[in-house]
Parts: C-alpha cells; sequence; structure tokens
C-alpha cells in the first residue's frame, strides 16, 4: 500500500520549485538553507519524513519542523529562521564597553609579553580577569564574540598601520620653498623664458642597489609548455650600490653617478660632474634632503671653491616625497632593477650606467602639480 502522509501537499509553483533547485546545488549559500531547500523538494516529490532525514543525514525533528513552517507560512519563510530565536544576549553594555577599551590598550601593559592582540589571547584575559572587573557574565566569553565586538567598532588591533610624525617645525615654510621652485620652472616652460642662467635639479640618492648572482641560468619562455621566463630561487649577494641622480627639471636630462656607497666623497664628485655640465655663467639650483653628506664639512669647503655656483633648497625633514627625482626612482625599479640579476658590480654599473644612456637619448620632463596655482613667482 502506498505511502500516504497525513500532512497536507506542499504546492509548489514552477518557479519555487526551479529556485528551490538551484539553492539546494549551491555552494554558496548557508548549510541550513541549503538542506532545508532539499528537505522541500523531496517531500514535494512524495518521500516520507524518515527517508528525508536519512537522505539528508539529518533528524525526523528538524524535517518536520521545516515542512510545518513551509505549510504555516509559505515556502520562503520555510528557509529562515524565525525572528526571536536562540538565547537573549547577556552582555552589558559595560561588559562590551570594558572589552573594546581593553582592546584599545597593547598588551604589553597588562603584562603580556605580545606586541599586539589576538583574538584568542584578548578573549582569555577577559575570562580571567572579568569577576574583579565587575562583569562576570564574561567568564565564558568566546573568540567568536570578541571578534564580533571588534567588527561591532571597525577595530582591528591585531593590525598596525603605519603613520609619519611630523617633526620638522618648518615644515611648511621649508615645502613652500620647494613648491616655488617648481613653480619656477612651470613658468619658464611657459613662457619659453630662456633659462641659460639657471639650471634646476631635483637631486637624490637611491642606495642599496643589489647585485645578485644567479646560481643557475634562467629559462626562457616555451609556447605551450611555460609562458614566463623560469629563475632559480637560489642566488648570489655580490654587495650593493648606490645610484647619485639628479633630473634636469627644464630638460628631463639625468645627471648619475654610480658607486658603491654615497658620502660626501660622492656627492661632492657628483657636483663636480655638474659643475663641469653646465655652463659656467649658469647659476646651478638644487632641491635636495638633509642627508648628512649635503651638509658636511667636506661638501662645505668644496662649495667655498666655486662661490655662487651651487644653489641648495632643502626639503622638509620626512618630506622626501615633495623631490621629484624620486618618481625618477620609482621608474627606475619598475623598469630596469625589477628582477635584475648580474654576474659583478662591474656589469650591474654598466647596465645602470647603459640605462641612463637610453634616458637621456628620449627625456621625459618631471612635473609638478600639486598645490602650484595657489604659488606666484616674484
Amino acid at each position: 500500500m502506498p505511502f500516504r502522509s497525513r500532512r497536507a501537499p506542499l504546492q509548489l509553483t514552477e518557479e519555487d520549485r526551479r529556485w528551490l533547485q538551484h539553492l539546494s546545488q549551491s555552494r554558496a549559500e548557508p548549510a541550513g538553507r541549503v538542506q532545508r531547500a532539499g528537505v522541500l523538494l523531496r517531500y514535494h516529490g512524495g518521500e516520507t519524513v524518515s527517508a528525508i532525514a536519512t537522505h539528508l543525514r539529518t533528524n525526523r525533528p528538524k524535517v518536520e519542523r521545516v515542512l510545518g513552517k513551509a505549510l504555516a507560512l509559505g515556502v520562503r519563510a520555510a528557509l529562515a529562521d524565525l525572528p526571536g530565536r536562540g538565547r537573549r544576549p547577556t552582555l552589558t553594555p559595560e561588559a562590551r564597553a570594558w572589552v573594546v577599551h581593553l582592546a584599545c590598550q597593547k598588551p604589553t601593559r597588562l603584562g603580556y609579553a605580545q606586541e599586539l592582540w589576538t583574538t584568542r589571547l584578548l578573549a582569555k584575559h577577559v575570562r580571567e580577569h572579568c569577576a574583579a572587573a565587575g562583569h562576570p557574565s564574561l567568564h565564558r566569553l568566546a573568540r567568536g564574540t570578541v571578534s564580533k565586538l571588534l567588527r561591532a567598532q571597525a577595530l582591528q588591533p591585531h593590525r598596525v598601520r603605519y603613520y609619519l610624525e611630523r617633526r620638522d617645525p618648518e615644515f611648511e615654510p621649508k615645502m613652500q620653498q620647494v613648491l616655488h621652485v617648481y613653480r619656477t620652472v612651470e613658468v619658464w616652460r611657459r613662457t619659453q623664458a630662456p633659462a641659460d642662467f639657471v639650471a634646476v635639479l631635483s637631486y637624490d640618492e637611491k642606495p642599496g642597489i643589489q647585485v645578485l648572482t644567479p646560481t643557475a641560468p634562467d629559462r626562457p619562455p616555451v609556447p605551450g609548455r611555460h609562458p614566463t621566463w623560469e629563475r632559480d630561487h637560489e642566488y648570489v649577494r655580490q654587495g650593493t650600490l648606490s645610484l647619485l641622480a639628479g633630473i634636469d627639471l627644464l630638460s628631463g636630462e639625468v645627471l648619475g653617478l654610480v658607486r658603491d656607497r654615497h658620502r660626501s666623497r660622492e656627492f661632492i664628485e657628483f657636483l663636480q660632474m655638474a659643475h663641469a655640465h653646465y655652463p659656467a655663467e649658469a647659476r646651478i639650483r638644487m632641491v635636495l634632503d638633509n642627508h648628512s653628506a649635503h651638509i658636511s664639512r667636506e661638501t662645505r669647503a668644496y662649495l667655498a671653491t666655486v662661490p655662487n655656483r651651487f644653489e641648495f633648497v632643502f626639503t622638509p625633514k620626512h618630506g622626501s616625497w615633495l623631490n621629484l627625482v624620486e618618481a625618477f626612482f620609482s621608474k627606475l625599479a619598475r623598469t630596469l632593477l625589477r628582477g635584475i640579476r648580474a654576474s659583478s658590480k662591474d656589469e650591474m654599473k654598466a647596465r645602470i650606467e647603459l640605462y641612463l644612456r637610453e634616458v637621456n637619448a628620449e627625456p621625459v620632463v618631471f612635473r609638478w602639480n600639486y598645490r602650484l596655482d595657489t604659488l606666484s613667482v616674484a
């Protein structure tokens, strides 16, 4: 004798059936909704409660609750939890505020070795000290609840975001001086005014250029096998080089020296190169930072031998982003230095110098536009 359920049959429209079929096969929906969709489809197909529970690896009471909700409230309502289910929250606003207050302190202040909180450590500390703090309801606080409390306050005490403290009390005046140089260059460029009497360089050093020698040859791309160059993970360090470079803000030409170090001696060598490069009557104005080599006794002694030849405009402390040469260094890192390997320092030096000659064959003028319209040129 065929099975006949005492419950009313579940009426599904074709749209409902397709929707439930799609939901029951989804891998993105919550597992509970997927299982409930399967319950409704199988019951609509004539299966018994026991058979449905067996097929879906659940129990009869759960299947019966889903069916009861579907018959009473509709198919859509059967897939969601009824409002008001579960235990009422027991955490008081004061207890939540205390947990947030702890999260905003460093664990080291509370006697831990760790610099930053983890949810495990914070939950452990709360459970151990909640009674003394007057919040006994937190004695069973779980890591998941800690995560929810922090997420509700948009807190991430396990992470660090870096900032740069302004330590130069004259930051704004120095920045204005640098921007005034850029503004003057723009005016000369727009009016095509003769600038033979002055040269403007944006100068800095790029130290720590690593010379890495591969231990095995690179393998070229092979169509149909691997699309990229293949390289052995191991390499030998041959030391580092420093690039001392200045870009001419009017012509885009790059003056550069590649040396092992960047001391006063090397900086003076760059100044001598610039002195020989530009006409004797031109004044060389340089935007540069406050590196010790730029203001050392040796540098001042050299500048005294060429009076009125150089004019230094210093960027404020921690204001290297104001120096336009940093844009050139960024381009250098993306194009030449990315993934570069060399057998020796001499080879690396030769390749950097070749790159500078290639850049100067088709120079690109670097321009600064931010806040220039607010300045005037006297």
